[in-house]
């Protein structure tokens, strides 16, 4: 693709981020989505975690139906049918290949909590057989994987809308609008927060793939390994490995992240990023110097989003994460114990925190609380809104949103991955801070890392942090400028006939 063709379809998508009103085709999938008294067939695929909210927001509704269990677990799979059965006295139809369930002209909806490397794939696949789609953050494992699915929203003129959830609650749209209308002043820089205990998913070995899992299908895009996994938990710990998941930046990231750009007001890619950690503590929880974790993404990330004229900083935490250290940030969250998980926005007049998906409070320059935002929402509704509709501009998070998210993670993981093998003491990484242009105290975030790894029993003269390279980033082109190496990590290979499209041959 041209520069010029790539520019102007990425200004197409910015402009028309919102695709057309659909026209109605008598007899289409299309036409029965649009009849408020038609009852809208839906596939789930992947449904075992976060797949079940996906059922339970299904089947509880009386304008929809579960037509198809989309799963490589056949024990998983059989089980949901069961249920679905006992509480709607209707079985779907069980099927581990999805392209089964896309092939059913009658499907109207396809919904999706695969492991993130399928995500891209099954919404592209989905929306060429005419199906409006709901994809679970993050919408896709890589940046390329994110704009094939903006074009297919839009040359399909089919309904995506992006498990970002915080974006239909109450709360959340309280609270942005809030910042919007000046109520903290005027605001340049967020901090994401994902301050969450991960454990060790155990040692790097060969084991079994469970009886019931088609591990040909589950792999799909990705490698086929062997028939043997390097990790013990075959399901969910797929997190935590990269040619599957995406660490806790693209797991739990895109809620923060998604969060933060839209309380600063940003609808485009950052100008450049740099990120620094590391997978480690599990040596000195273990008592054992040589252990090695099965898990190759970071444990612990921090990412510094330059986006000019605004700042973003996200920090990731997978130990203990309660220390003394974070004392402007314990003060902010002290009612939460534990895990903190959230976005804090710096005002010129006072300070606007995300404390859960459902309250968000106003501080004065001095902590004093001044005003609560509560309230939750429902996220599929406003897709099945949008479904019915066929105005996409109704959907409170689409494809484009659900790139950009996305793309966060997936720009940091690049940085920190080209990063990995370079490692450094506390003084070199203070050096490289020191010299990245940022809206938060580099030094001072650092030095709060430094003490959480140092609290969690890490010896970091002898596991040292990866620093990542700063990585200058083309957000029209979608490229960086910079680094070749990173250019070459921007997109992976896939494996036939598992093939995502780029965005100009969707």
């Amino acid at each position: 693709m041209t520069k010029r063709t790539r520019r102007q379809f990425l200004k197409d998508s910015m402009l028309a981020a919102a695709a057309v009103t659909a026209p109605m085709i008598s007899g289409s999938a299309e036409a029965r989505s649009s009849s408020a008294n038609e009852r809208l067939r839906c596939a789930v695929v992947g449904c075992k975690g976060r797949g079940g909210s996906h059922i339970i927001a299904f089947s509880d509704r009386e304008d929809c139906e579960i037509a198809y269990i989309v799963d490589i677990d056949e024990k998983v799979g059989q089980d949901r049918c069961n249920s679905i059965e006992k509480s709607t006295g209707r079985r779907p139809r069980f099927v581990r290949d999805m392209r089964e369930a896309f092939d059913d002209k009658s499907v109207n909806i396809v919904s999706t909590a695969t492991p993130n490397h399928w995500h891209a794939l099954c919404g592209v696949w989905a929306m060429q057989a005419g199906k409006d789609v709901y994809i679970e953050k993050p919408i896709s494992h890589d940046i390329p994987e994110g704009a094939a699915l903006v074009a297919a929203a839009k040359k399909y003129k089919r309904m995506c809308q992006v498990g970002t959830q915080c974006r239909s609650n109450a709360a959340l749209l309280g609270a942005m609008k809030f910042i919007e209308d000046g109520g903290i002043g005027e605001v340049n820089f967020a901090r994401g927060l994902c301050y969450k205990r991960r454990g060790s998913i155990g040692p790097l070995g060969d084991y079994s793939i469970p009886q019931e899992v088609d591990f040909d299908l589950w792999s799909g895009p990705a490698p086929y390994t062997t028939p043997k996994l390097t990790r013990e938990r075959f399901h969910y710990d797929w997190h935590w490995q990269r040619l599957y998941g995406n660490g806790d930046s693209g797991n739990q990231g895109p809620h923060q992240t998604d969060i933060a750009r839209w309380g600063l007001g940003i609808n485009r890619h950052p100008r450049s990023v740099i990120a620094y950690g590391g997978r480690l503590g599990y040596q000195a929880e273990r008592k054992d110097p040589n252990y090695v974790d099965a898990g190759d993404t970071a444990n612990t990330e921090i990412a510094i989003y330059d986006y000019g004229d605004k700042c973003m900083v996200f920090e990731t935490r997978g130990l203990s994460v309660d220390n003394s250290a974070d004392l402007e940030i314990s003060t902010m969250f002290e009612s939460t114990r534990g895990n903190r998980i959230g976005v804090i926005f710096y005002g010129t007049e006072g300070y606007l925190v995300q404390k859960t998906y459902t309250y968000c409070m106003v501080l004065d320059l001095k902590g004093k609380l001044v005003k609560e935002f509560k309230g939750g929402g429902d996220h599929f509704d406003n897709f099945v809104q949008a479904v019915r509709s066929r105005r996409a501009q109704d959907l409170n998070s689409d494809a484009f949103q659900g790139h950009l998210s996305a793309a966060l993670a997936h720009l940091a993981n690049i940085s920190y991955y080209l990063g990995e093998d370079n490692k450094v003491s506390v003084k070199e990484a203070k050096a490289v801070l020191e010299n990245v242009k940022s809206r938060d105290n580099n030094i001072l975030t650092l030095s709060r890392t430094v003490r959480h790894f140092q609290d969690n029993g890490v010896d970091l003269d002898k596991y040292r942090m990866s620093m990542g390279p700063l990585l200058e980033f083309d957000p029209r082109e979608e490229r960086f400028t910079n680094s070749a190496e990173a250019n070459k990590v921007l997109h992976r290979e896939y494996r036939k006939p598992f093939i995502c499209p780029v965005a100009e041959k969707v």
